[in-house]
């Protein structure tokens, strides 16, 4: 059997083994050539996205993964409207203020705000098929996930390419990721933050406590995938009516 044929067989049957992969009502294309592996389709959601990245990385042969995996919309959107949704939402976050923020749509960017005085950074702000591209830099981290996740937060976000440079550089940590995790929660209007713990080890995310609805713990679940850099997440959220 040739090397690609097995390198295909290796990486469909851990997606397969995976239980948040649904290759049967979602299947996903694959082609592998020079070491690197390909993904193309629609998955269900984020978390398969993730997780079908992650384990295709840890098959041995593969040295680079192209992740074309599109995520199910909750709902269908032009591109028009993301990019605009996604600049409001980034217009109506605060510690955003100093960021100036550009669009860029065919071919042609355009300046939505300057800040008045030295800029904290720029972001460029992307839309093609419903997949969302964030360029430019920010000052720190945090300002990378959260402009991520406000994007992934647009229901007709079906990718979200997260570009944005952190300068000056910063070193990422376990702390850093579980900060970012709270202030999503904090941010996201249907969860009550008070009531969810959040911890991290090598960048795999751990919820715990309680939420009112499966509802609720799923919105959770998924807020923490959306945080750039996350590798896993553990629910062990409980439902409390």
């Amino acid at each position: 059997m040739a090397e690609k044929d097995i390198v295909l067989k290796k990486v469909r049957a851990a997606l397969e083994y995976e239980r948040r992969i649904n290759l049967h009502r979602y299947p996903i294309q694959m082609d592998f050539h020079d070491g690197i592996l390909t993904l193309t389709g629609e998955v269900e959601n984020i978390a398969a996205k993730r997780l079908a990245s992650a384990l295709a990385m840890g098959i041995s042969g593969v040295r680079a993964v192209v992740d074309r995996l599109r995520v199910t919309p909750a709902e269908h959107m032009a591109d028009d409207a993301i990019l605009d949704a996604v600049r409001n939402a980034v217009l109506q976050e605060p510690v955003f203020a100093e960021c100036a923020l550009h669009l860029k749509s065919k071919g042609r960017v355009e300046v939505i705000r300057e800040p008045p005085f030295q800029p904290g950074g720029v972001i460029e702000i992307a839309v093609a098929d419903g997949a969302v591209v964030l360029a430019g830099r920010v000052i720190n981290l945090t300002l990378k996930r959260l402009a991520g996740v406000l994007a992934w937060w647009v229901p007709g976000a079906r990718d979200v390419a997260n570009s944005l440079e952190v300068i000056p550089a910063e070193e990422d940590n376990d702390d850093e990721v579980t900060d970012a995790v709270r202030i999503v929660f904090e941010k996201d209007p249907f969860l009550n933050p008070d009531q969810i713990h959040v911890s991290t080890r090598d960048h795999v995310v751990t919820v715990e406590g309680l939420v009112r609805n499966e509802a609720q713990k799923q919105m959770a679940e998924n807020d923490a995938w959306f945080v750039f850099g996350i590798t896993d997440v553990v629910n062990r959220l409980e439902v409390r009516r």
